[in-house]
């Protein structure tokens, strides 16, 4: 199930209430008694539909049914946790819910995890464990286990998650989706159980980059109730052309099938304009450890740990056993590992001037849940190895699909990752390795701004957009109105183009449009020398957009380039 389908399907004259009313069926019809801790009968959600159905149909996602992971709160429906001694009734939304809500879309019930989120696995509930829809014998992946089997079943667009140490991401590999781990503080995490709150993200499972994209227009706003929500600027998209961090060593745990599917990715992004890098993973992975073996963990019994004081045979034995064991750690200790923390974040920076994007197994191996339950400790720890470090490292990251081991039997999946803030340009990366249409990566406070020259990808003075983090909208030509000039080269300043307008005599000249934050674009602006300046350019498609103009006089003693229809053609001509 797809945004796309759904927004189809209205368009056809179909209501909110006649696609639940499928789902409701479908639910039945699918049969797993472990995938949702609370499912409402279906008068309730038909009431909700009826409700959206007087809600204005412009609204963004009108209609479309998602499902939250049950330590994120729903007003007026149980939240446990996974633990049904710890559950409560909340009287209002969790933020990000508030905000789905009010754009339309349509929650279906609360869907089971590991409890209190603690685990990659999906088999620490007390509540069962929610079936792998591709693969029945093997991991549903946790802690999101519930949320990621509701999509893949088709139970819904989309689905809440919560990412510590990979909970967003694991699933999304094991059952082949997007699993969207959003840069720490960018979604409110107001109405939701925390597991290491300094750690904690709300996540988002969908079947392609551009819905999570969608969601992530909606949820993506600073909450100034919660202490730990951030103003995050979006930052620029992946180049064409880019580079991408392969580690010179890795890890997959025995796996028979990981280590091509792996490769497989690698070429992948090759051929879709990346140059792969090879980078030291190891501050990384050492990060990695300080999660579980550091004091972080310690988090967890700040979150949880007076309720298992008090109802000690409440909790899963294997969640207990993990959060009665961070009790040993002491301030000493662990403002050393923040020390440490704080090298390797350092260590890990330099890494970020080398590539624009790193690539990654999102776990080393596969497991059956037999396999699971006999060592559930170490197979915990095996799928976190990749994981585990990018919320202390402050990082975005989605985990995208990359085929399926076992003879096709089981989905495995690959992660983008990339320094905070690089959300919508990962999601559209993904978009772009998985062969869909790109994702528009602006927000309607990006202004954009044409340009014909140097500024373009790859030329001398691009990089003053690149350090204002521009994002790519498109290559295009003007309308057949323009007539391109080379102004001569001076001392340190290179040719540059005058691009002036002349109706009935010019022609359509090779553009790009990036776009900027208003902030961005009225640093860029102040910059441009005279005889240039910013004026309305009218693209090929009829539309007028900012853009580099110059005054008549720029002509004098320049040389008239329009033959050549843009910029970098007359360069090539130079030899």
């Amino acid at each position: 199930m797809t945004l796309s389908e759904i927004q189809r399907r209205y368009a056809d004259g179909d209501t909110p209430s006649m696609v639940i009313a499928e789902i409701c069926m479908k639910i039945r019809g699918w049969n797993d008694p472990a995938l949702f801790i609370h499912l409402p009968d279906d008068g309730e959600l038909l009431d909700i539909a009826r409700a959206v159905e007087e809600m204005p149909r412009e609204l963004p996602l009108w209609g479309v049914p998602f499902v939250v992971k049950d330590n994120i709160d729903v007003a007026g429906w149980p939240t446990t946790a996974g633990c049904p001694d710890f559950s409560y009734m909340p009287n209002q939304d969790a933020e990000v819910v508030r905000l789905l809500r009010e754009a339309g879309a349509i929650p279906l019930g609360k869907s089971n995890l590991d409890q209190f989120a603690t685990g990659l696995v999906g088999t620490r509930s007390p509540y069962g464990i929610p079936r792998n829809v591709h693969a029945p014998d093997y991991l549903p992946g946790g802690s999101s286990a519930g949320s990621a089997s509701s999509v893949a079943a088709g139970l819904c667009v989309f689905s809440l998650g919560t990412d510590t140490a990979g909970s967003g991401r694991v699933p999304a590999a094991f059952q082949e989706l997007i699993g969207w781990k959003p840069t720490r503080g960018l979604l409110s995490s107001r109405g939701m159980v925390p597991a290491c709150r300094s750690l904690d993200t709300i996540s988002v499972f969908a079947n392609n980059a551009a819905d999570a994209a969608a969601v992530a227009g909606v949820v993506s706003a600073y909450d100034e109730q919660d202490a730990f929500s951030r103003p995050i600027e979006l930052k620029g998209s992946i180049p064409t052309q880019f580079r991408f961090g392969v580690p010179l060593e890795l890890d997959f745990s025995g796996d028979p099938d990981t280590p091509r599917l792996f490769e497989a990715a690698v070429e992948k992004l090759r051929s879709i304009g990346g140059t792969p890098v090879g980078i030291d993973l190891t501050p990384f992975t050492d990060t990695a450890k300080l999660l579980y073996g550091g004091p972080w963990v310690a988090e967890r019994w700040a979150a949880v740990g007076d309720f298992v004081l008090e109802h000690p045979h409440s909790v899963f034995p294997v969640t207990k056993q993990i959060l009665e064991a961070s009790r040993a750690w002491d301030a000493t200790t662990t403002f050393k590992a923040q020390y440490e923390l704080r090298q390797y974040i350092r260590e890990t920076a330099s890494v970020w001037k080398e590539i624009d994007v790193l690539l990654l197994p999102t776990t080393p191996r596969l497991y059956t849940v037999e396999e699971n339950l006999t060592d559930p400790f170490v197979t915990n720890s095996i799928l976190g190895r990749y994981t585990n470090f990018m919320n202390l490292l402050d990082l975005s990251a989605v985990a995208l699909p990359a085929g399926r081991a076992r003879d096709g039997r089981a989905p495995w999946g690959v992660t983008l990752a990339a320094t905070a803030g690089r959300d919508l340009a990962l999601l559209d990366l993904a978009a772009r390795m998985n062969g869909d249409a790109p994702i528009k990566t602006n927000s309607e406070n990006l202004i954009p701004i044409v340009v014909c020259g140097a500024h373009l990808e790859g030329l001398a003075l691009h990089w003053q957009l690149a350090d204002r983090a521009a994002i790519f909208r498109e290559k295009t030509t003007t309308s057949p109105d323009y007539r391109l000039h080379a102004m001569p080269a001076g001392e340190n300043i290179p040719p540059r183009p005058a691009l002036v307008h002349d109706a009935g005599n010019g022609a359509a000249i090779e553009v790009e449009v990036w776009e900027l934050t208003p902030a961005a674009f009225g640093d860029f602006v102040s910059k441009i020398p005279a005889p240039l300046g910013i004026g309305k350019v009218t693209l090929a498609s009829g539309e007028q957009v900012p853009g580099f103009i110059a005054e008549p006089r720029a002509t004098i003693g320049s040389e008239e380039i329009t033959s050549f229809g843009g910029w970098r053609a007359w360069l090539a001509s130079k030899g």
